[in-house]
């Protein structure tokens, strides 16, 4: 600049030039001009001039370009170190706050800290802040108080005791400050024991008369949703009731129909163990307790041998006499009910009625897997002999009964129509302590310590929904009937779910049962939470320390009496259901009448509270990066791997498929257009402006519905309600294709190439759809189908 400046100072020192008139006198006559006088114009004298005006060297110059081509320049000058200063502010407020319509847009991560609202603003909160604020509001002894009050004794649904709970968490989320509480009320159809006409199992002889009268201990002990009435038949060993063991059974020549079945708790639910066995025409089912499966040494904390353990036997969830409609008072149903609900009897019975009814059988050893530790039980799979029968007799009623599911909220600033929703079971035909006991605290606690934080200058993006569920003992019926009467609502609003049902049974191993959805963010969450069994050492650390891959150890399949799974393979929703668990054995007690808290607790060793508290952080930690963070970290990447494995498949079929004149050709096509799609979408996502309000909606709305889109548009909610293709259950999923598929080889015969192309049909345009919506709007979708 000092160099324009002395520019334009020369220019304005330069004189303007002069002229002088110069007269001369006459000159005589010859001497001169004729004329006489003669007047010349010269220029004035100056510096570098001659007297004549010429210029000593260069031609003159005018000084008036001189100063026209410095005032240019200084105005291109002043043009360009503005241009240079607008660019570098706004890419220097890239990573800084938007502050379009006064709004402060917060992220959670180490780089850019989320700061508290207008007016409470104050010391930046980073990432690492926010877990030492969550670790300094979180109460151990707030946990372990509630664990104790929720599981004095039981409290099913519509009883006084769960009232009076129910009660007390309302007013927990109204004390703790939410932002909203209240009460969501159905009216769902349950099952009891008559108790003027009990349960009954008795020997009987070829005339029916009564031989032996077998105990059933607790008469409040039973399985909900069984078909009533009395079966009489032989007695069959079916090991855990799986399809595989009905197969096994046939192979041994052991044909079940007619006869009841007898198998062992473990490995696939009660209602999979009944279904299986009525879809091999047996006529009833009991389920007992092996001590190879749950200890039951009461001096080391076993489960007595007079003990038997409830569960309900509908397959599906939610309330079996309303499929698909929510359970309001005001609704008309139909006269229809559940296609999961069996059309045969099943009830629990201890070890010792157990060891009792497997002394009478006769017929092949069962395989060497099969035999359990029942003291002097040679276990063969049957039926008896000719001269004895096994009676059943269940006489459950159905009865119509008020649940109350029970919701607290935090409202989210910037998408506050947008949920992450936490939820536990609050009903328990037993104590409960490990069933809803634990689950309710976690549940109330983390409502009390997101206030807190809130309070202190937290900031949510999005909406954090507590939910108190009813009715989970008889299948998630509290959760589904909600989800059934807001489906509509809740999949365009609902970004994620976490169940606390069940998490503390150990402290030993770590399980995330969960949609592939948010395995990527499970593995960074518990990266930076301590294992409650390993001092100083992270959960992943420890299921990793021999070299394991941490997925193989830590992540399991949705199982079907979760929540979580309702919220999945139903609502279209991401879920997960976290627990701890013992490595060498079970706990004995879940879902009988011992589940108390002194139990609970004498089975980690007097470190219940401990054990609940490091839930808590799992939970609180992706409660944060689910509720606070700009972009949903939700993984609908990970889905065209989870596509390819399951596709995999079937390559071993394709020649005889090829044969047929039949092929998958068009579901390959689905996934890559799916692959395509998603691979678009992260593309944009990091070419985009980071602080663009809209953009930034957008992308998480298509995130957030990923789960929704592999629910399959083309089977009734109302007939086939689990209709995610990968996680549901039915003949529209990619399960039952493989298992239509592969019998090319088992049973050709039994192929059937109409329903073969139905479902394949089913599959690829339900893959098909879910690529297109993740492509965004019509015009946006390339695919090649």
């Amino acid at each position: 600049m000092d160099f324009w400046r002395s520019r334009l100072r020369d220019a304005r020192n330069k004189k303007l030039p002069r002229r002088s008139y110069s007269i001369y006198r006459k000159m005589p006559e010859g001497d001169g001009d004729p004329e006489g006088l003669q007047m010349k114009v010269v220029e004035a004298e100056g510096p570098g001039t001659t007297r004549g005006g010429e210029k000593a060297g260069d031609t003159a110059q005018c000084p008036w370009k001189d100063r026209w081509k410095a005032l240019v320049c200084l105005v291109l000058v002043g043009l360009l170190v503005f241009i240079v200063a607008f660019l570098l502010g706004y890419v220097l407020s890239r990573g800084s706050s938007c502050m379009v319509c006064g709004d402060y847009l917060a992220v959670v991560n180490d780089e850019s800290p989320p700061e508290a609202e207008d007016g409470q603003r104050g010391a930046p909160l980073y990432w690492a802040d926010l877990r030492e604020m969550f670790q300094k509001y979180l109460n151990e002894e707030k946990i372990e108080g509630t664990i104790r009050m929720m599981s004095e004794s039981p409290h099913p649904p519509g009883s006084p005791r769960l009232d009076a709970l129910s009660r007390h968490v309302l007013s927990a989320f109204g004390s703790y400050g939410l932002d909203h509480s209240w009460t969501d009320s159905h009216y769902v159809g349950l099952q009891r024991p008559d108790r003027l006409r009990p349960n009954f199992l008795q020997w009987v002889d070829t005339n029916g008369v009564v031989v032996e009268k077998l105990p059933l201990e607790d008469p409040e002990v039973y399985c909900p949703y069984s078909a009533s009435g009395t079966v009489t038949g032989g007695l069959v060993f079916a090991n855990y009731g799986r399809r595989e063991d009905f197969a096994a059974l046939k192979q041994h020549g052991v044909n079940p129909q007619g006869h009841l079945v007898i198998v062992r708790i473990g490995e696939i639910s009660y209602a999979e163990k009944v279904a299986n066995a009525e879809a091999s025409q047996a006529k009833g089912v009991l389920i007992y307790p092996d001590p190879a499966d749950v200890p039951q040494d009461p001096r080391k904390l076993g489960l007595s041998p007079n003990t038997s353990i409830y569960g309900h036997v509908h397959m599906g969830a939610g309330d079996p006499y309303s499929p698909g409609f929510p359970s309001f008072n005001h609704t008309q149903f139909p006269p229809i009910q559940s296609s999961g609900l069996p059309s045969i009897p099943a009830h629990p019975v201890s070890a010792n009625v157990a060891a009792r009814l497997l002394r009478q059988l006769t017929g092949p050893t069962a395989p060497q897997t099969w035999k359990g530790r029942l003291p002097d039980v040679p276990y063969r799979l049957g039926p008896g002999g000719p001269d004895f029968q096994l009676q059943l007799g269940v006489q459950n009623q159905k009865q119509s009964v008020m649940i109350n599911n029970i919701f607290g909220c935090i409202e989210g600033r910037f998408e506050p129509d947008h949920y992450v929703i936490v939820g536990a079971q609050r009903d328990s035909l037993g104590p409960g302590a490990a069933r809803s006991g634990v689950g309710t605290a976690l549940l109330l606690e983390l409502a009390r310590t997101f206030t807190a934080m809130v309070r202190n200058g937290f900031q949510l993006r999005r909406s954090l929904l507590f939910a108190s569920w009813d009715a989970g003992d008889f299948g998630s019926v509290g959760s589904t009937e909600w989800l059934e009467g807001y489906l509509t609502m809740l999949h365009l609003k609902a970004a994620a779910y976490i169940s606390l049902d069940n998490v503390v049974l150990g402290d030993d191993k770590f399980f995330a049962k969960t949609s592939p959805a948010l395995v990527g963010l499970i593995e960074s969450i518990i990266k930076q939470v301590d294992s409650p069994s390993r001092s100083g050492q992270s959960i992943f650390g420890q299921v990793t320390e021999q070299g394991q891959r941490w997925e193989t150890e830590v992540i399991r399949p949705l199982p079907m009496d979760s929540s979580a799974f309702a919220f999945t393979s139903f609502g279209g929703v991401p879920a997960v259901e976290f627990s701890f668990a013992e490595d060498s054995r079970r706990y004995p007690f879940l879902n009988t009448m011992a589940d108390t808290y002194d139990n609970l607790n004498r089975a980690l060793y007097g470190r219940l509270p401990a054990v609940a508290k490091t839930v808590a952080e799992v939970v609180g930690h992706l409660l944060i990066k689910l509720t606070h963070d700009h972009l949903l970290p939700l993984d609908y990447w990970c889905y065209g791997d989870v596509l390819l494995e399951h596709i995999a498949r079937f390559n071993e079929y394709t020649a005889l498929l090829k044969s047929r004149g039949l092929t998958l050709q068009w579901m390959y096509s689905a996934r890559g257009d799916y692959m395509r799609a998603a691979d678009k979408l992260r593309k944009d996502i990091y070419s985009s402006e980071e602080q663009n309000e809209r953009l930034l909606r957008m992308y998480n709305v298509r995130i957030m519905r990923v789960e929704f889109y592999f629910l399959s548009q083309y089977v009734a909610v109302t007939e086939t309600p689990f209709r995610h293709i990968l996680h549901g259950r039915g003949g529209h999923t990619v399960k039952a294709l493989l298992e239509h598929v592969s019998l090319l080889r088992e049973a050709p015969q039994s192929f059937n190439e109409v329903l073969f192309r139905r479902q394949l049909a089913f599959v690829t345009w339900t893959l098909q759809g879910a690529a297109n919506a993740l492509s965004g709007d019509v015009w946006n979708i390339d695919n090649n189908f």
